[in-house]
């Protein structure tokens, strides 16, 4: 009896060893770092009431579109883990997007865009890859099934999360966020539509490459469970309204990058020729959504402020539009017709590392809209 007690004590203290010994590995891997971002947000030139409410939803959203008939669709952030994926606001309230049998067919999708030709693009994460990544398009009008490209696992493997999307002006080739948050391996992606071949870019290099902050919004140091410091590689994206640039950039990194679209087409160059022709651009926000505007301009969330920013590429300064608590985690943009801008609030430091409870103790989770004296084709 004695000689089988000493044996389950040491079983036990042979696994409590192991589970600190993995629990260090996973602090880590994904853990620790600074809390001390600089605020770049300054006094807002547009007051909070400015934001106009387009619907109040039960569940987060994540990213939105709007189409050129004003017709707003979102998707629904898949940490909250909703019931629907994708869906359509109408007269204030959610209808799943393009039917509720459709809903069957998503995994994660986060990343939605309309392009010029009327086409809605969703971006399919697989769960970060553990069931296939997937760029699909659909009709607007109809809601009919365009295209589908499935990612094969060199481009899209285990531990990727593709992100966030943009679509040329012509429909022939898609850029992509892969933030690979568990992977570690963040990447641009460049998608020729026409053949469904895809290329990754400039993985490992530093303007993908997330720098080492815990965003702190609203509060709340965003390190889940003191383990998993929420911030992800490359993450949101946005196209210059003339196609010439990619603007991007990782959530915690202080710096906002770009390089020309024709360099990230050209097979011919090498890794380390695109890497010299990155550009390395003004300090940012700690940013999530971006997007541009027909001036040239680049608008970014900054989470830890509940702010909207704009920057001017020709001058480097940042102007704060917009600063109010209402914007919980501001995330997703899009211009839609007459100059509106819509923006999501993903509300994650309510949801990520917390009970599902917490998503409806928060409720509910509006969708805005405010017009920021801009023009710009609507959806991305």
């Amino acid at each position: 009896m004695r000689t089988a007690m000493k044996w389950l004590v040491r079983m036990l203290l042979a696994l409590i060893a192991l589970i600190a010994v993995l629990l260090l590995v996973v602090k880590l891997r994904y853990g620790g770092g600074r809390s001390d971002f600089p605020d770049r947000s300054g006094a807002p030139t547009l007051p909070a009431s400015a934001l106009e409410v387009v619907a109040e939803l039960p569940t987060p959203p994540g990213n939105i579109a709007v189409s050129a008939e004003g017709r707003v669709f979102v998707s629904l952030h898949p940490e909250a883990r909703p019931s629907q994926t994708l869906v359509e606001l109408v007269n204030g309230h959610a209808r799943p997007w393009p039917s509720a049998e459709a809903q069957a067919r998503f995994t994660d999708v986060l990343g939605i865009r309309i392009d010029s030709q009327n086409r809605l693009w969703t971006l399919d994460n697989g769960g970060h890859g553990v069931k296939p990544v997937k760029l699909t398009a659909f009709d607007v009008a109809s809601g009919a099934l365009l295209r589908e490209i499935v990612f094969e696992r060199a481009v899209a493997g285990l531990g990727s999360h593709y992100n966030d999307l943009q679509i040329s002006s012509d429909g022939s080739s898609v850029y992509i966020a892969d933030a690979s948050f568990f992977g570690l391996k963040p990447a641009l992606v460049v998608v020729d539509v026409a053949s469904g071949q895809a290329r990754r870019l400039l993985e490992g290099h530093p303007s993908v490459v997330a720098e080492k902050y815990i965003p702190v919004v609203q509060g709340r140091k965003m390190e889940a469970f003191g383990l998993v410091a929420i911030r992800p590689g490359v993450d949101s994206i946005a196209l210059s309204r003339d196609d010439q640039w990619l603007y991007y950039a990782p959530i915690s990194n202080n710096h906002l990058y770009r390089v020309r679209t024709a360099d990230l087409r050209n097979p011919a160059l090498s890794a380390a020729q695109l890497a010299g022709q990155v550009e390395t651009l003004a300090p940012k926000t700690m940013s999530d959504g971006l997007t541009s505007d027909d001036q040239g301009r680049i608008y970014l969330s900054d989470l830890e402020h509940s702010a909207i920013v704009r920057y001017a590429p020709e001058t480097g300064a940042l102007e704060t539009l917009i600063k109010t608590e209402r914007l919980r985690w501001p995330d997703g943009f899009s211009f839609g017709p007459e100059g509106w801008l819509y923006v999501t609030g993903s509300s994650l430091h309510q949801v990520i590392g917390l009970p599902p409870s917490s998503v409806g103790a928060h409720a509910p989770y509006p969708v805005f809209r405010f017009q920021p004296g801009a023009s710009a084709a609507a959806g991305h």
